[in-house]
């Protein structure tokens, strides 16, 4: 019996001392810790991140808030184009218009209609060839950007008319342009 009782004492004996050094190992771990700098600077991110997504989330509400007004600009916008129906003729005599103050000549126009799927509008491509000075060149493009139609210069080729007998310093400019009508 005294044999159990000492072995017991010894087990008892290596438990605490090792309750003791795992204590001191979580108490060394603890102070280095604390005593770094990494909880401030962890803290630091956190904050930031934290103010960014708050940002991030009052932005949202923000556009969530707008959407209707700008489905309603985008409608009114829509209902601003010519109908398919009747925009060829219109967009051929605003170009002509243009043209004339300008002071240049449309040699040819030619058309090529898309439509554009989950919308009611058909994009037109217009391929126009104008003759006239560089300076109505410029004029022709101003009066496109001021238009009240929608139209988008996608590109311009140009090349130098040299024609006998002809008025110098011609230009023959190819525009090509898009604008958007409405199918319904």
């Amino acid at each position: 019996m005294r044999r159990d009782f000492t072995f017991e004492r010894r087990a008892i004996l290596l438990g605490v001392v090792l309750l003791v050094a795992a204590d001191i190992a979580l108490a060394a771990y603890s102070w280095n810790l604390s005593s770094g700098p990494r909880p401030q600077q962890d803290l630091a991110v956190l904050t930031r991140n934290r103010d960014l997504l708050r940002a991030d989330i009052l932005r949202a509400q923000d556009i969530r808030k707008k959407i209707p007004a700008i489905q309603s600009d985008c409608d009114a916008f829509e209902k601003s184009l010519y109908p398919a129906s009747t925009g060829y003729s219109a967009v051929s005599a605003d170009l002509g218009t243009i043209a004339q103050k300008a002071g240049l000549q449309i040699e040819n126009k030619a058309f090529r209609e898309e439509g554009l799927k989950g919308r009611n509008l058909t994009q037109v491509e217009i391929e126009a060839s104008v003759l006239g000075s560089y300076t109505g060149v410029v004029r022709f493009l101003n009066g496109l950007q001021r238009s009240n139609v929608v139209y988008a210069v996608e590109g311009l080729a140009a090349k130098s008319e040299t024609s006998q007998g002809g008025p110098t310093g011609q230009v023959r400019v190819t525009v090509h342009i898009k604008t958007f009508f409405r199918t319904a």
